[in-house]
């Protein structure tokens, strides 16, 4: 953690007696993972298929830390304590390394909570509603929900009107809205567009609800002429729809007042829909953006999420779910054994994490996360532009910081960079900790690689159904 208390290894002695890393300790067990291997079809290996094949379970216990007992004398030896160390300090180093090579995926890496290292001494835990004292007296609900009525303000809902909670991860304010969904209209349909994060389809099979996928548009963002005649055709059922404010690997943003429109030109009154927005990494960044479009609860939306994780940065994953006061009464049930009430998908639930996004949000404040949000935007703009001029297919929609290119040929390189990739799309999200420097150490990379992929007749490929012939520039879009 930046900030945080720097692992040192010990001395070579511990009370004059016993070395440091002596025994059966490892001195290599914090490496980097190596890529699994991939299994031939029929005994032969493609090129295709060893830059594209996964095979899971292949490559962690091959390099996972064993757990051992302590040896009879180790209080007075202390060789244990001198081998854990060693090994945290590798794995710091390990970590340091990584964060290096870091564009694929969502995170805020640039942050500094050196000043909470004094809370972790506390088993801090928000249990039961987060408005209601248990009687577990070690939490952080006055943070919580101080952290809460920021984000009540962002989206426009009064105090007395809203309802919400830390959670664990965006997931599970995913998870959150779609149940209140469900809860008010028990035998509505959920409606998402094909490129809405796994965890909205995890929910339905959860919850054993009618889904309707829909399609998007080259960008990403649902489609509404494919929305409408789907809606028609269920008009004697209530509509439950999950938006996205930024899909996963494109970036793009659903309207959500074209959205709202479709509903109602189809004859769905406001009591007979349910919205859930998943903000998952652009619900914080779009109210700072010019021009964009808002969510707010002065809009007929159910609930909102976001991940505190992503964008805020947060050295644990956690989020932000907020619905409206009157559907949470649908879901909630007290409980005599907290003396609270239960209306959150976990039970424990991490007192630490609001202290997290407390201590964020009073340090930048509104002018804070907006200059992020400008340096994050200019910063990918200047990305795609530079893949334009390498000659690398690229695309990057208006309100978003997910920069989308052509998929690296060799898996190593993916790896390395730990890229998110979907078929023969990767994407780079620039995030508050990318710098400049940075994305030019990558393309610099990302350029020299390629001059060793295609040669000859060997091409990059066309990706022009992936993100439009706009942004392609292979051979035949050029």
């Amino acid at each position: 953690m930046a900030g945080g208390a720097e692992i040192k290894a010990p001395s070579p002695n511990v009370n004059g007696k016993a070395e440091i890393l002596k025994g059966n300790f490892e001195p290599t067990a914090i490496e980097v993972e190596p890529l699994p291997p991939v299994v031939p079809e029929n005994g032969v290996e493609k090129p295709s298929e060893k830059s594209r094949n996964i095979v899971l379970g292949r490559n962690v216990h091959s390099t996972c830390l064993t757990i051992t007992e302590p040896e009879v004398n180790d209080e007075v030896t202390g060789d244990k304590e001198a081998q854990m160390a060693g090994v945290l300090a590798r794995y710091r180093k390990n970590l340091m390394e990584r964060t290096k090579y870091h564009l694929g995926y969502p995170y805020n890496l640039d942050f500094d909570y050196g000043a909470l290292a004094q809370l972790q001494h506390f088993s801090i835990n928000n249990l039961g509603d987060p408005f209601i004292e248990s009687n577990y007296g070690v939490h952080s609900r006055q943070f919580e929900v101080g952290v809460l009525d920021w984000f009540a303000r962002l989206w426009e809902i009064e105090k007395d009107e809203y309802w919400g909670y830390i959670t664990n991860c965006g997931t599970e304010g995913n998870l959150h809205g779609i149940l209140v969904g469900r809860e008010v209209f028990p035998d509505g349909i959920l409606y998402a567009s094909r490129e809405s994060h796994y965890s909205v389809f995890k929910a339905a099979r959860m919850y054993r609800m009618e889904c309707v996928k829909v399609d998007t548009l080259v960008s990403g963002e649902i489609d509404c002429s494919d929305l409408r005649p789907k809606l028609l055709a269920n008009k004697d059922k209530p509509a439950i729809l999950n938006v996205n404010i930024g899909t996963t690997v494109k970036g793009a943003v659903d309207d959500l007042d074209v959205v709202i429109q479709t509903l109602e030109e189809c004859g769905f009154s406001h009591d007979r829909f349910y919205i859930h927005c998943d903000g998952a990494l652009f619900g914080l960044m779009m109210p700072f953006v010019k021009r964009a479009p808002k969510v707010s609860f002065k809009k007929p939306i159910g609930s909102v999420s976001v991940s505190g994780h992503k964008f805020v940065g947060c050295p644990m994953p956690c989020g932000v779910q907020i619905t409206r006061m009157e559907h949470i009464n649908v879901l909630s049930s007290n409980v005599e054994y907290l003396a609270s009430r239960d209306a959150t998908i976990m039970g424990s639930r991490n007192g630490h994490a609001p202290l997290f996004l407390w201590y964020t949000l009073n340090r930048k404040g509104y002018k804070g996360f907006q200059k992020d949000v400008q340096k994050c935007l200019r910063n990918a703009h200047y990305l795609k532009d530079r893949l334009h001029e390498a000659g690398i297919s690229a695309m990057l929609n208006e309100l978003s910081s997910t920069v989308v290119f052509e998929r690296p040929w060799d898996e190593e390189f993916v790896r390395r960079w730990q890229l998110a990739c979907e078929g023969n799309i990767a994407h780079v999200v620039v995030m508050p900790n990318v710098t400049i420097e940075k994305l030019d150490f990558f393309l610099n990379e990302l350029v020299e690689k390629r001059s060793t992929w295609y040669q000859g007749n060997v091409q990059p490929p066309c990706i022009a159904a992936e993100i439009g012939k706009a942004n392609c520039v292979c051979a035949l879009h050029k």
